[in-house]
């Protein structure tokens, strides 16, 4: 058993060893996001509940048939929500369809062509879920005094963007991320911006607890090939931080010693 496998993060009181988060939209169809979902071995599943049947359309598919419950965490998630009302009345939404469930995915987006979160709507909106019961999990900018705040509030999670949603940037403000995480008492996981295998590693490497994606995965030209790089990258990238790396130096230095060889 690796390392990685061996560790775990807490979120809302429950233990979760797999360290990858995946969204479920973009698919082909619902096959396809149950077999890229098992690759990624992920065991927390957001969804959009304004974009996806979790029960409130009794006509349509409800992706729980595939994606179920007792197998996943489900994390329902705000997105598409510009404003705190909206973010709030769908948290409520998917806490009585999912009986009671007070894990969400807070995001409140501040502009619909960059998806940049709007930070202060973020900020009201997470007070008053956390007023209400609701274990936050909360989609935020990189800015490290806004996510303090945000874990002072109460939220369970803070999840600072790499870059912006869907873009595949990857991380764009190591520095940012690295504040943010030295400074933290609750689980940081880095949510938007991954495109490749080698963002979530760095993501990882730089002390994440873990990592959140869906475009990165299900616009790839094979998804659950994708999955599955993903995460051994998520393993390597924590392994890498577990064993910390070696200093970084300006000029060489020989990998054997010369002290002490014949000539």
């Amino acid at each position: 058993m690796s390392e990685s496998s061996r560790d775990t993060f807490t979120v809302a009181g429950k233990p979760f060893h797999s360290r990858l988060l995946v969204g479920t939209g973009k698919y082909q169809d619902m096959q396809q996001t149950r077999a890229a979902i098992e690759a990624s071995g992920a065991e927390i599943i957001t969804i959009a509940v304004r974009r996806t049947n979790i029960g409130q359309n009794s006509d349509e598919p409800n992706i729980l048939e595939v994606l179920p419950p007792d197998r996943y965490t489900i994390l329902p998630n705000t997105a598409g929500c510009y404003d705190i009302k909206t973010a709030v009345r769908t948290c409520q939404l998917a806490r009585e369809l999912l009986d009671g469930h007070n894990l969400v995915k807070l995001e409140v987006l501040g502009d619909e062509k960059t998806l940049f979160p709007d930070t202060m709507a973020t900020l009201k909106a997470a007070e008053e879920l956390v007023k209400d019961g609701f274990d936050v999990m909360v989609y935020t900018s990189d800015d490290p005094i806004i996510a303090r705040e945000l874990e002072q509030i109460g939220c369970v999670a803070v999840m600072p963007l790499a870059a912006p949603i869907g873009s595949g940037l990857g991380i764009r403000n190591k520095l940012n991320l690295l504040t943010i995480v030295e400074n933290a008492k609750v689980p940081i996981l880095v949510d938007a911006g991954v495109g490749t295998a080698s963002d979530a590693a760095v993501a990882m490497e730089l002390g994440c607890d873990g990592v959140l994606m869906n475009t990165a995965i299900a616009a790839a030209k094979n998804p659950i090939l994708m999955a599955s790089a993903m995460r051994k990258a998520i393993e390597a990238g924590r392994e890498a931080f577990l064993a910390g790396r070696m200093p970084a130096k300006r000029y060489a230095s020989a990998s054997s010693p010369v002290d002490g060889l014949f000539f």
